[in-house]
């Protein structure tokens, strides 16, 4: 019988033990985010990864795919690599890792310059490869923290540039250990949907171990293979990753991401402008032109007719048919000039002109629940009048 207060030590074979432990470290320690220094790095058979995290007292082995390694490591480097602890049959304590991030100054530059030689080898980042960016831009897939700073400023900017452009966000974390993920998932729907022209991954400014993540392999492959044109705006101008190597096109920062692709409404508007007044110019050029010519088919008719039959007759005579070639003369011009003036109305009143501009027109009774018909440059529409209110 046991007594109260005295706790009974435990019995366990060495299989029994490993399972508990094992057991006890699913349940507390499921997964685990341990930092420390890189030390006997090895690829074996072009499958596993093994290596050691060390820091000035102890070690523990890493253990992992070949394929879940997304970024490259070297003996030295300081690294935070999230896994899941075990206890193998051996007695040996590991940890099988899913994520590794670079930590610090020098590893974050050393996995850089390492990861982008390799893609640069195979030519993951050639200019042949880029495509440009559509200039009838009006559906737009944004991958980026719907709640971060530089998001705010793309579409701030995207509206009183243009405005009118359809956009899906994906929102996603843009720092950290998971954000690669879901970035790679967020490209994949838009890829597998296809109902958008150009994609932007946006991210503002931050730290070099913040902007890290956009340096993930698998990252930036994923932004290469894409089907849609996939642009970047991700830190400051000074800031450059690996996905904006891979990108059709890199921003400098989110909000030159949003100038890139828009026009300026203003600048647009001025454009605009221009092209008409060069238009009307051009009209009263070729006006001037044909009036200049009839004035002169005229005046030789009128030479003509008196060389031929009004120079002989007498002084009396020829003062009267001056007269009246004068008159004729007058009277052409007035005609011609009227016409000219009556083209130039009806072009102004034109309806089709009207309709180009994108306007539209609207024919029947305006009144409640009364069938109107509007009119566009392509279109018959009938509509219903539900309510009609005054204009202030």
């Amino acid at each position: 019988m046991m007594r109260l207060g005295v706790r009974m030590t435990e019995s366990f074979t060495p299989t029994e033990f490993i399972a508990v432990v094992n057991q006890t470290l699913e349940y507390a320690y499921s997964s685990v985010v341990i930092t420390g220094e890189v030390s006997s790095f090895n690829v074996s058979k072009g499958k596993w990864v093994f290596f050691d995290l060390k820091d000035d007292e102890s070690s523990i082995s890493c253990f992992m795919a070949v394929w879940n390694l997304r970024v490259p490591l070297e003996d030295g480097m300081k690294i935070a690599v999230r896994g899941t602890p075990k206890l193998w049959k051996q007695g040996k304590c590991s940890l099988t890792v899913n994520a590794i991030k670079p930590i610090g100054e020098g590893s974050l530059k050393k996995a850089y310059e390492l990861l982008k030689k390799k893609l640069t080898a195979e030519g993951l980042f050639d200019a042949a490869k880029k495509r440009p960016m559509p200039e009838d831009l009006v559906k737009l897939g944004v991958i980026s923290s719907t709640g971060a700073a530089g998001y705010g400023d793309f579409i701030k900017i995207i509206n009183r540039r243009w405005g009118g452009m359809k956009v899906q966000v994906a929102n996603t974390q843009v720092q950290g250990m998971d954000a690669p993920d879901q970035i790679i998932r967020a490209l994949k729907y838009f890829n597998e949907r296809g109902d958008v022209q150009v994609i932007a991954i946006l991210r503002g400014g931050g730290s070099a171990d913040d902007l890290s993540c956009f340096n993930d392999e698998a990252l930036v492959r994923e932004i290469a293979a894409s089907r849609i044109p996939v642009i970047t705006g991700i830190g400051h101008d000074r800031d450059e990753s690996l996905a904006d190597l891979a990108a059709d096109v890199r921003a400098l920062t989110p909000s030159n991401a949003a100038e890139i692709l828009t026009k300026d409404r203003a600048e647009e508007k001025t454009k605009l402008n221009r092209a008409i007044e060069r238009t009307r110019q051009v009209l009263l050029q070729n006006i001037e032109s044909a009036r200049q010519e009839n004035r002169n088919k005229v005046g030789s008719v009128s030479r003509g007719l008196l060389a031929k039959y009004i120079e002989p007759m007498s002084r009396a005579n020829r003062e009267k048919i001056e007269k009246v070639l004068t008159f004729i003369r007058g009277e052409y011009e007035k005609v011609s000039t009227e016409t000219a003036h009556k083209k130039k109305l009806l072009e102004t009143l034109n309806p089709e002109k009207v309709l180009r501009q994108g306007y539209a027109i609207l024919s029947g009774k305006i009144s409640p629940g009364e069938l109107i018909k509007i009119t566009t440059l392509k279109q018959d529409i009938n509509a219903e009048i539900k309510e009609i209110h005054e204009r202030e």
